[in-house]
């Protein structure tokens, strides 16, 4: 039901502006507010902060140009991608995150963490040197895209950075705000004419909750992936399979074994799932609970 005539969305990318407009009453809710501002925030009488355990970061690669159009580059990569890394950068103390060595969302039917040991087992450097002496990287440079206005997903480019220096990659940091990197993720063109190599984001959790959900688990190139597009016949025969599966115990398995190839082909790293944190003023009834804003039902009382 529509209880208000009007929502406004503003665009605040300043944590420290948007907590204090919150506070202030010159806005009503903060959609996306990050840890290091919750304690803040709490200690406000007039807000509620509500929090659900709800974003898997990612570290998704360009699967059309070099050098992570090899995937033992990408497999080198995730040797070396330590989630424990990510997650302390991304949301700080431990209880606003969990390891999750899976492409499913933990805590969910298919969120089985087997075949995870390529992503909680010992972080292996020289494995991963090996892999991008035998994948015959050239020093061709690659562009790490930064939003730099979503918290989480700017930590997390951090992180991707420092991690591809140590391997002795050549590294450049693409920082700008989140609607041009947007633009930037779907150019398809060559880094030299404005591409990518890696993007970092997050993404919710009821997203991943099975291979259907997981868009990013889509192996079909530019006509059937998202971007970075990853080509995979055997990734799409089993997805293909298990939508034809007519009982539970089939999928299940059938969702094993597309983890099993993702660990292999690596479309993507999973780099945990995190808390994500709202903020509202008291004044507002009948939030909804859910790991996005709804903006029905709510009523803005004087």
């Amino acid at each position: 039901m529509v209880r208000v005539d009007r929502v406004e969305w503003i665009y605040i990318p300043e944590a420290l502006t948007a907590a204090q407009a919150l506070s202030a009453g010159e806005v009503d809710s903060w959609e996306n507010v990050p840890n290091d501002s919750k304690a803040a925030l709490a200690r406000d009488r007039n807000l509620t902060i509500r929090s659900w355990p709800g974003s898997i970061g990612a570290v998704r690669f360009n699967h059309l140009h070099p050098p992570f159009d090899n995937i033992k580059m990408r497999q080198a990569v995730l040797a070396v991608a330590d989630q424990r890394d990510y997650l302390y950068a991304m949301a700080g103390d431990q209880q606003n995150w969990r390891t999750c060595f899976s492409f499913y969302a933990c805590d969910m039917a298919e969120a089985d963490e087997h075949d995870g040991e390529a992503l909680s087992g010992p972080r292996d450097y020289e494995k991963a040197k090996g892999l991008i002496m035998e994948a015959g990287y050239k020093g061709q440079r690659i562009v790490v895209l930064d939003p730099v206005d979503i918290p989480q997903c700017h930590a997390e480019a951090l992180v991707t950075n420092e991690l591809l220096m140590r391997l002795g990659f050549n590294v450049e940091l693409a920082t700008a705000e989140w609607g041009t990197i947007i633009k930037r993720s779907n150019v398809r063109e060559p880094i030299g004419q404005g591409g990518w190599s890696i993007s970092n984001f997050t993404f919710s959790y009821y997203e991943a909750i099975n291979p259907a959900t997981n868009k990013f688990l889509r192996a079909g190139g530019v006509a059937g992936a998202s971007p970075g597009w990853p080509i995979d016949e055997k990734i799409e025969a089993l997805r293909a399979a298990w939508f034809e599966a007519t009982d539970d115990a089939k999928r299940r398995d059938l969702a094993a074994q597309i983890q099993q190839r993702a660990f292999e082909f690596v479309p993507y790293i999973p780099t945990g799932q995190l808390v994500i944190n709202r903020a509202f003023r008291k004044n507002l009834a009948g939030v909804i609970d859910a790991p996005i804003a709804f903006l029905w039902n709510i009523e803005k009382r004087q």
